[in-house]
């Protein structure tokens, strides 16, 4: 099983239809499959062969669905990159990962200059001309332009590298997760199954696409011939305008986009009756913001768990009967907020001594993972493979509880949890009160040094437009929805808080100035 697979399919059953929708193109199956097979020859007569990396800079675009194919064909390994790195942590991964050619989009040329002349050795540089490509520099659509036909077959096995992602480095260097064609066909298949994907389907890649919150729907769309909608950059109207216009049926999106969407007054203005499911994941998501994604999509809502190791998705729950009983508070908590295990994966919840946790929503424990959608390990580093690694089972460092039933709930990253006077505090769940408070907008709570509880609870919020709160009415309101020892002891105000490029709340970066 690879990621050709999906590619034949759709060549083959739906050559007519409109697969790729990118501002004023509309390309039909036919037209992508062509452009794809220009595109990895052009590759190929550059010298990219199977097992090459090749890196590419862009925004969410058909230009980076093309090359997530070409590269496919060809048996080479492509390495999206967060373009909102440093020119620092760009050339690292371009150096760690020995990359033989970068497509990229003329946007980002100063970021690429720097990078590459950091870089020990020269590299070639192809840019995409949906944009005007640098001054004597030839754009892709020229290379696409001198080739044409199917690429040279190339034996793929299922085993083989295709991706390399690199994580966020918010706990120290940036690792690069491989992903093999099993991997990533597998996932595929198993979330077409359960979001019963089709070809009516309309998905608009509106997350990042150098990040598997949306770049595993890439091979899935494509596999059930549904149709991309592609948003280069996200804006909370513009994006709400798009799913309206192209009647998209479903797509995920990081918890502080939608946060920003159902927030947006005009949101009311917006017909979403197209929509049938709305994913979130990435992130933890508080259950006042699932409320108010109900109320304004009136469909379908799926919370999601998963990390880039595992594809991404581990559990997936569907939350459906909101609306039809919104007196039914604990159940919509719960359900906002938990998940099965999805195909292909085998997870267990397991205390210190490496016991399974009881299933009674009380004991805590470590999330483990094996199947057939988890990573082979990290490039280029085997000693924290190994230590990710145990009897094959992947250790994820989020902590859960899991209910009668077999549901998942996360509590929190081992990280965040917070030890303050002996208890612990599950960062998660002070957030999710915080969001309750109507003059908040976004919240993050982190534990800062404390000389007398060893960590104190810290809050930084923003406050919603025109809405005041002082520092002791926010503590006040977490008293009374919380133990006293869980709320927080100090507030912290912010225009904004940091994000890292995929678009989740940035902790490191607020607990940094406090170390």
């Amino acid at each position: 099983m690879n990621l050709i697979e999906s590619f034949i399919r759709v060549e083959r059953y739906y050559p007519d239809k409109i697969g790729v929708i990118c501002g004023d193109h509309r390309f039909t199956y036919k037209e992508f499959v062509n452009r794809v097979f220009a595109l990895a020859n052009g590759l190929f007569k550059k010298g990219i062969r199977k097992g090459d990396r090749i890196a590419i800079l862009h925004q969410n675009c058909h230009y980076f669905l093309e090359a997530y194919y070409a590269t496919v064909l060809i048996g080479a390994i492509i390495c999206p990159l967060n373009y909102r790195l440093s020119a620092r942590e760009i050339s690292f991964i371009l150096e760690d990962t020995e990359a033989k050619l970068m497509i990229s989009q003329p946007r980002f040329f100063p970021v690429v200059e720097e990078s590459l002349n950091r870089l020990k050795r020269p590299l070639e540089i192809c840019w995409t001309e949906k944009e005007k490509p640098p001054e004597g520099q030839k754009g892709i659509e020229t290379l696409m332009d001198e080739f044409s036909g199917k690429p040279p077959k190339v034996e793929i096995s299922e085993d083989d590298i295709a991706q390399l992602y690199y994580t966020s480095g918010t706990t120290g260097r940036q690792k690069g997760v491989m992903l093999t064609h099993k991997n990533v066909s597998s996932h595929a298949l198993g979330t077409i199954a359960e979001l019963k994907m089709t070809d009516e389907d309309i998905w608009i890649h509106v997350a990042p696409m150098f990040h598997l919150a949306d770049a595993w729907a890439t091979w899935a769309v494509t596999w059930v011939g549904g149709t991309h909608v592609m948003n280069p950059e996200f804006e909370p109207r513009s994006v709400m305008d798009l799913m309206e216009k192209e009647k998209v049926t479903l797509t995920n999106m990081i918890p502080t986009m939608l946060n920003m969407m159902v927030n947006d007054p005009t949101i009311k203005e917006h017909d979403f009756s197209s929509l049938r499911v709305m994913l979130s994941g990435g992130a933890p998501i508080a259950p006042e913001v699932v409320r108010k994604i109900m109320d304004a999509f009136r469909c379908d809502y799926i919370q999601t768990y998963g990390m880039t190791e595992t594809c991404p998705y581990l559990t997936m729950s569907i939350l459906k009967d909101y609306l039809k009983s919104r007196s039914n508070e604990e159940q919509f908590r719960f359900k906002a907020a938990t998940g099965r295990p999805v195909m292909f994966v085998q997870l267990k919840v397991v205390k210190d001594d490496g016991t399974e946790v009881a299933w009674d929503n009380k004991e805590v424990g470590e999330i483990i993972v094996k199947g057939d959608s988890v990573t082979p390990g990290y490039w280029h580093l085997p000693e924290e493979t190994e230590k990710a690694f145990k009897d094959g089972w992947l250790y994820t460092g989020d902590l859960a509880v899991v209910d009668e039933e077999g549901y998942v709930n996360i509590v929190d990253r081992k990280k965040d949890m917070i030890v303050t006077g002996g208890e612990n505090v599950y960062s998660t769940e002070v957030e999710n009160v915080l969001y309750e408070h109507p003059a908040i907008l976004e919240a993050a709570v982190i534990g800062i040094p404390d000389e007398k509880w060893g960590e104190a609870v810290h809050a930084c919020v923003v406050l919603k437009e025109g809405k005041k709160a002082t520092a002791q009415e926010i503590i006040d309101f977490c008293k009374k929805n919380l133990a006293r020892y869980k709320a927080p002891k100090s507030v912290e105000f912010l225009p904004s808080l940091p994000k890292t490029g995929s678009g989740k709340i940035y902790k490191k970066g607020l607990r940094d100035k406090y170390l």
